[in-house]
């Protein structure tokens, strides 16, 4: 199989999809890597590296017109539309419920498009999204530590305080892997911290790898409410795998919030879990809304390219490896958690999350493909 590598172009992303060590691994393999130039420089892989490894280079347009298998990290943006075509197989983050013109141009197109982030489990867990909520849950209470300082318009406060000086106060909203990751970093910070989460059986989890430095609390909205006017940091970690996220925090309750206190939305990617979250970039990062700083970022890890991208490629490699060893139909067919990341299909939507959120047909996966090995 021909696999491709794309360059990302989306505003300071830096990643690229796969390493050097992968693109050798696929190699011996006995398929074809074709990466585009200079893909990998913004994570330190020069071209020269790939080349090492067994690749080929080439120009955007042989990399998007020759491969059966394209390699992303970021959704295809708008000048990268005319470039989608039945007969490819599209790899990467998504995050289409979110964002309906690009779902419309994947099925207008017909290609096939697999989401890293609705890759499932049998017991749920997501497997590529996970490294990259790790580093995003850890970004998050950083860059929530730094936009408390004064001359970034926050409060003037040091998040973990000093002797003397009770430290600052952070509230985490949702305690799947970014929620625990945030934790992790406001707790070396000095920070007191809060999570609020569904599951009791997730909350005696954090309480136990935790040691009890945390504060555990059932999530509701009057909680949420009550919670949020104490908080210096809230960051915002709630997930509906490939839907769009809840709108867990009003309007009302950032108006509530203390005056310079920092939003973190984590959930940008799939439209945010706040009213008054809207995506922003690394160049310009922040905005204000009553008084609240808001750090809404829709790509986060790539602001840390080179832990990203080696991240990413543990995890994404063995799934492209079984559809270029096998094919695609083989490839899903063998491994349910693989099918459940198609989201788009011959121009249908797969994936009900995505159908639901912008009011088209569903078309199950199961009644356009044989999911039986052979």
């Amino acid at each position: 199989m021909r696999i491709g590598v794309a360059r990302e172009i989306k505003p300071q992303e830096y990643r690229v999809a796969l390493t050097p060590a992968g693109a050798r691994e696929l190699v011996r393999h006995g398929h074809e890597v074709l990466v585009e130039t200079g893909a990998g420089v913004g994570s330190a892989f020069g071209d020269d590296a790939y080349v090492r490894a067994g690749a080929t280079l080439g120009s955007v347009d042989e990399v998007w017109s020759s491969a059966d298998l394209l390699l992303k990290v970021k959704e295809p943006i708008a000048s990268e539309y005319p470039r989608l075509r039945e007969g490819l197989t599209l790899f990467t983050y998504l995050h289409i419920a979110a964002d309906e013109p690009l779902t419309r141009a994947l099925a207008d197109s017909g290609i096939t498009a697999i989401a890293y982030e609705t890759v499932e489990t049998d017991r749920r867990a997501l497997p590529l999204l996970a490294p990259m909520s790790e580093i995003a849950g850890r970004l998050a209470a950083q860059a929530g530590a730094y936009f408390l300082e004064k001359p970034l318009g926050g409060r003037g406060l040091l998040l973990g305080g000093v002797p003397g000086v009770a430290p600052g106060r952070v509230l985490v909203i949702g305690g799947g892997i970014v929620g625990y990751n945030a934790a992790v970093i406001a707790l070396g910070l000095g920070a007191n911290v809060t999570i609020l989460e569904r599951s009791i059986d997730r909350m005696r989890h954090l309480d136990e790898i935790l040691s009890g430095r945390v504060s555990l609390v059932m999530s509701s909205t009057l909680q949420i409410e009550e919670s949020i006017v104490e908080a210096d940091v809230v960051i915002g970690a709630v997930l509906i795998p490939g839907a769009i996220a809840p709108k867990l925090i009003t309007r009302a309750m950032v108006t509530a919030m203390k005056e310079g206190a920092v939003l973190c939305d984590v959930a940008i990617d799939q439209g945010g879990c706040a009213e008054t979250s809207h995506p922003t970039t690394h160049s310009d990062p922040v905005y204000v809304v009553d008084g609240v700083t808001h750090y809404c970022v829709a790509n986060m890890p790539g602001a840390v390219p080179v832990t990203s991208t080696k991240a990413l490629t543990n995890v994404t490699l063995p799934f492209v490896e079984e559809i270029a060893d096998n094919g695609l139909v083989q490839a899903v067919a063998r491994d349910p958690a693989l099918a459940r990341g198609v989201n788009v299909l011959d121009g249908k939507i797969t994936y009900e999350a995505v159908a639901e959120a912008h009011n088209l047909d569903f078309h199950p996966l199961e009644d356009l493909l044989p999911l039986t090995p052979v």
